[in-house]
């Protein structure tokens, strides 16, 4: 598999990889998740380079994660906003984090807590099966070989 390919790949990850698969444009989404909407305001809070941030934020645009929406007319400036494709990516930062704050923690704790606005209460994300609630875990679950897929999966 070539890098700038992975979009094209009939996987799945590979094609999400192709999306948000290198560390700055993570980075950048955990911010968006945090409402963060302006340019420099995601440059002071990565402390990434200009250029970085603009080619990442317009690739974001590009796929549709995100949608640049004008705040100011005199300069032209906007606000970059997740758009239902982006806030679908919720779950898969949720899980990083939860990794993150249960394998790569240290004494001081977690840095931050998830509060459930209907319940108010702090919560950690689980992922469940769409069709009967339970909680999924790796050696629960079978792969076989879908539609958009030819030769069978391991």
């Amino acid at each position: 598999m070539k890098w700038d390919t992975l979009d094209e790949e009939p996987c799945s990850l590979s094609r999400t990889v192709a999306v948000v698969g290198d560390r700055w444009t993570l980075l950048i989404l955990r911010e968006c998740f945090l409402r963060v909407r302006r340019f420099e305001a995601f440059q002071s809070s990565l402390q990434i380079t200009r250029h970085l941030l603009s080619e990442r934020l317009k690739k974001l645009v590009r796929f549709g994660i995100l949608r640049r929406v004008p705040y100011s007319e005199a300069p032209k400036r906007y606000e970059y906003i997740l758009t239902q494709k982006g806030l679908d990516l919720y779950p898969i930062i949720m899980a990083m984090v939860h990794w993150g704050d249960t394998h790569m923690g240290d004494e001081r704790g977690r840095p931050l807590l998830h509060q459930h606005k209907t319940c108010g209460k702090e919560f950690d994300p689980v992922m469940v099966c769409s069709e009967c609630g339970e909680p999924l875990h790796a050696k629960q679950v079978h792969v076989h070989a879908g539609p958009g897929r030819k030769e069978a999966v391991g």
